[in-house]
């Protein structure tokens, strides 16, 4: 596929030749990314414009139903199912694209997904909790401390990164891989499903829908839970494809490339759903861990299930079990993921998140974002910030406090995989 021309460059034309051309050009992108989107067409003002309420309204009601699903299960695995709702698009999008068997534009999507993540998603995060801090305390807020319970899923960040250091020296990305990768990721749920659920206490603390959710009885509870996620993921089907077709045309008309839309703005349109979730909770007092902790199960997420799913599509695309091969820039581009991915790990590893730590690992990713000619510098940024990061909680500090918090709350709630009595707990 070639890159399209900017419509700065291009020819003056007449204004209903060049809406024509602007359609058919929106249809072709969409055709590639959204086969169900470009299908539509490009409809009137409110065929285009519907989509977007419809994207907030099933974000929140999947936000609701993850926020009352955390006192009937663990909060981590009420956000691993928040998680698999809100990525139904991304993993829509890059299916295509591993069925079209053009290996840069899928590995240019997944890594460009990833580092929004982590780049762009946790700094919103921080800075939309310090507002909120900001306006209702009238202080500074300049750390996010993490709950004991979310040391799950800092650690559950670290196999996956690690094992996508082998995929970037072996150059391939195969069907073990993808068994690999999923058999990690089952084992982070079989983890969650021992941790408990929130206490009864806490309902008081919930946002007035959730909350009177909450009050209801057992039966009546699940029941609205059920329809909460049903329902918001429903509609997020729905509406995703539409959506994307939507903002994909306004890429077109600003003379957006193939490539760069499928790096960054398809990955943050798809995401979009998380991010809206991640800001309803960031504002609130005292859920900015929640929020965070939505963005590191997407991402532990998206470094199993969603890199297990190319080379799956790959195959039965080609008609045979069949390898990825990366070329030398796309080794690039996952090594650059995997330098950003590890640093975040190891920046919560401290069970915190400081606004230094926010505002650094911003700059880095504006840096790619203006400038993606600086891949290896940029890399080499991120690695040395990780060898200080790991001299100063190693040597200097000696302890690592997520793994530390990991070993005292599976002593204290993993005994259920033991069959001990609830007194040892």
């Amino acid at each position: 596929m070639t890159e399209p021309t900017p419509l700065s460059a291009a020819p003056r034309v007449p204004r209903a030749e060049a809406s024509g051309r602007l359609r058919e050009r929106a249809r072709a992108m969409a055709a590639g990314l959204a086969p169900a989107a470009a299908a539509n067409g490009a409809g009137g003002l409110w065929v285009n414009a519907w989509p977007f309420p419809a994207v907030v309204v099933s974000a929140f009601l999947i936000s609701w139903g993850a926020e009352c699903a955390q006192f009937l299960v663990s909060q981590g695995m009420a956000l691993a199912i928040l998680a698999w709702l809100q990525a139904l698009p991304e993993f829509a999008v890059e299916a295509v694209i591993a069925w079209s068997q053009q290996i840069r534009f899928m590995t240019a999507n997944f890594t460009g997904s990833l580092r929004l993540l982590v780049g762009l998603g946790w700094p919103l995060i921080f800075g939309v909790a310090a507002f909120g801090c900001w306006r209702r305390e009238r202080r500074m807020m300049t750390r996010i401390h993490l709950d004991e319970e979310h040391c799950v899923e800092v650690v559950a960040l670290g196999p996956p990164i690690v094992y996508f250091l082998i995929v970037y020296f072996k150059g391939t990305l195969s069907l073990f891989d993808a068994a690999a990768l999923m058999a990690i990721y089952l084992l982070y749920l079989w983890v969650l499903k021992r941790m408990p659920p929130r206490e009864t206490e806490e309902i008081e603390d919930l946002e007035a829908v959730p909350r009177r959710i909450m009050r209801l009885p057992r039966r009546g509870q699940i029941l609205a839970i059920a329809l909460l996620f049903a329902g918001g993921g429903l509609l997020l089907y729905a509406a995703a494809a539409p959506f994307l077709h939507s903002m994909l045309r306004l890429a077109v008309y600003f003379g957006v490339s193939e490539f760069l839309f499928i790096q960054w703005v398809a990955p943050f349109l798809s995401e979009f759903p998380e991010k809206l979730s991640a800001m309803y909770w960031a504002r609130q007092r005292g859920k900015a861990s929640l929020a965070l902790m939505n963005m590191v199960s997407a991402n532990i997420n998206q470094w199993t299930m969603l890199a297990a799913m190319i080379p799956i599509v790959y195959s039965f695309s080609v008609g045979a079990p069949s390898s990825i091969p990366f070329d030398e820039m796309q080794r690039r581009e996952i090594l650059l993921t995997v330098a950003q991915s590890m640093l975040g790990m190891l920046l919560l590893a401290n069970m915190s998140f400081h606004v230094f730590e926010a505002g650094g690992i911003f700059v880095l990713w504006g840096v790619q974002f203006v400038r993606p000619h600086l891949h290896t510098e940029v890399t080499i940024i991120y690695f040395s910030w990780v060898v200080y990061e790991l001299f100063m909680t190693l040597v200097v500090h000696k302890r690592l406090a997520a793994l530390s918090a990991f070993a005292r709350v599976w002593r204290t709630h993993g005994a259920r995989a033991r069959g001990l009595p609830a007194a040892n707990r």
